[in-house]
C-alpha cells in the first residue's frame, strides 16, 4: 500500500528545503560526529533520508553514507544533489522493512524522516511491520539490525508532551495511539498549494527508552532538542523533540 508520505513528497520536490526546520543542519551534524564518536570513515545508514541534507553533510566530511526513503522523488533530489567524489548513495526503501544485517557503524533517522511516520494510512504496512498499535516499532527494529555490535543509534522523535501542550487548531491529537493528525496545505517549488494531511506519532522518553531495549539496543540518553538546537538537554516540555542514542552491544 503507498505511503500517505509519498504523495506530500511528490509535491513538495525541492521545496522541502524552503522550511526552516531544515536549516540546522551543520549544526545537527557537529553534533552527532561527536556524540556517537564517529571514526574517519565510518559507514552509516540515514533512514528517511528525505533530499539527502544529513547523508550529503556526512559525505562531505569523509563518512561513507547509505541514505533510503520511501519517496522515489527525494530519492532522486539527494542522488542529483549528491556532493562529488563522496562516497553517498541513495536507494528507495521502505522503513519498515529494512533489509540490512549488521552493516553499519551507525543509523541515524532525524526530523521525523521515517520514525513517526507509520501511523496514518497504510500503518502496519511493510514486510516486518509490527502491530497496528506499535507500527514504528518495525522501523526501529530494523534500524537495530542494520548496527554492527558497538555500532550507535541516533534518531529524533516529537515529543508527545511539547505536542499537546502546544496543540494547534489543525491539529487532532489520538490519545490511545499517541497520534497527532494535522490538515495544512504544502507549496512546491513554484508556489502551488495542494492540501495535505500529516499523521506523526508523539513519544515520551519512557517510551522510546522502553522500545529502544525492546530492539535490543542500550539506550544511552534521551536529550530535549529542536531542529538546528542539538545538545545535551534532559527532557523537558519546552522543546518540540526527543533525540535518542543508544548502542548495540557487542
Amino acid at each position: 500500500m503507498r505511503h500517505w508520505f509519498e504523495d506530500v513528497a511528490d509535491h513538495l520536490g525541492s521545496a522541502y528545503l524552503r522550511y526552516s526546520f531544515t536549516k540546522g543542519t551543520e549544526q545537527e551534524v557537529d553534533v552527532l560526529v561527536e556524540c556517537l564518536g564517529l571514526a574517519p570513515g565510518a559507514r552509516i545508514l540515514d533512514v528517511g533520508c528525505g533530499p539527502g541534507r544529513h547523508a550529503h553533510a556526512l559525505g562531505r566530511r569523509g563518512f561513507e553514507v547509505v541514505g533510503v526513503d520511501i519517496s522515489e522523488r527525494f530519492v532522486a533530489l539527494a542522488r542529483e544533489q549528491a556532493p562529488a567524489a563522496a562516497a553517498v548513495t541513495f536507494e528507495r526503501a521502505d522503513a519498515r522493512a529494512l533489509r540490512f544485517d549488521a552493516e553499519f557503524d551507525a543509523v541515524i533517522s532525524l526530523c521525523q524522516g521515517a520514525f513517526g511516520l507509520a501511523g496514518g494510512p497504510g500503518a502496519g504496512g511493510g514486510g516486518r511491520a509490527g502491530p497496528r498499535l506499535d507500527p514504528d516499532r518495525a522501523v526501529l527494529d530494523g534500524m537495530a539490525r542494520a548496527l554492527r555490535p558497538g555500532g550507535r543509534l541516533a534518531l529524533s522523535a516529537f515529543s508527545a508532551y511539547f505536542q499537546v501542550r502546544f496543540l494547534g487548531e489543525a491539529d487532532s491529537f489520538d490519545a490511545e495511539r499517541g497520534v497527532n493528525h494535522e490538515r495544512t496545505v504544502v507549496r512546491n517549488e513554484a508556489g502551488a498549494e495542494v492540501p495535505a494531511e500529516l499523521w506523526t506519532t508523539c513519544f515520551t522518553p519512557r517510551e522510546l527508552r522502553l522500545m529502544a531495549e525492546a530492539a535490543g539496543l542500550h539506550p544511552d540518553h534521551v536529550w530535549s532538542v529542536t531542529p538546528g538546537d542539538y545538545a545535551a538537554r534532559p527532557p523537558d516540555l519546552d522543546h518540540p523533540e526527543f533525540l535518542l542514542l543508544a548502542t548495540r552491544p557487542r
